[in-house]
């Protein structure tokens, strides 16, 4: 199936009202055995999420980034972020990530099978890189980041204000926990519309 759409400028998706994804309330930060619980009780029996990382910027010719500081994990009306801070909850993203019978949807994810094999010495599997699937289901030239799809599926703006901050910085700022959280919540609603236009299976 083709789906036809007209890549945004920046200059149309500044104009765009910001994406209304989750808010505070919605998120978790799993920093105890309580949210611990409360991850495994609404991430258990998804067979599809929404997923990202974050990792602390590098500016330094040569410098190498220690990341993924931040592991991001959406549902439909909730998302969760694990940091190293409380490995048990890393942990769980990691048996997430290499469990073959759940499929991982975000952006730009070329990187992050790397990322994880060399912090984490496992294999990130299932992991969908929305970016290509819009590229070909749109048939474009090049590959749709997750502002533009937004701008596109939604006629919403996703915020980047967050994007350059510290994130191996413990505790992360209420800025930093919307940005990391709705860009892994953005990447599950697409993905839920992609599956409604049968671009991807259910």
């Amino acid at each position: 199936m083709t789906f036809n759409f007209v890549r945004p400028s920046k200059d149309d998706i500044r104009e765009l009202p910001v994406f209304s994804g989750l808010d505070l309330a919605a998120i978790t930060v799993v920093s105890n055995d309580a949210e611990l619980e409360k991850a495994v009780e609404l991430l258990g029996g998804n067979k599809h999420v929404g997923f990202d990382t974050e990792s602390k910027p590098t500016f330094q010719k040569g410098e190498t980034s220690d990341g993924p500081h931040v592991i991001q994990i959406a549902v439909s009306d909730h998302a969760f972020l694990f940091t190293a801070h409380y490995m048990p909850g890393v942990e769980l993203a990691l048996g997430i990530l290499k469990d073959c019978s759940i499929k991982k949807y975000g952006f730009g994810l070329k990187g992050d099978k790397g990322l994880f094999r060399k912090k984490y010495d496992i294999e990130a599997v299932e992991m969908i890189d929305l970016a290509r699937v819009l590229k070909q289901a749109g048939e474009l030239k090049n590959d749709v980041g997750a502002r533009a799809a937004v701008a596109m599926l939604f006629q919403q703006r996703l915020t980047k204000s967050a994007q350059r901050s510290n994130w191996s910085k413990y505790p992360l700022t209420n800025q930093q926990i919307k940005y990391a959280a709705n860009d892994a919540y953005a990447g599950f609603c697409i993905a839920d519309v992609l599956q409604d236009l049968e671009i991807l299976e259910r």
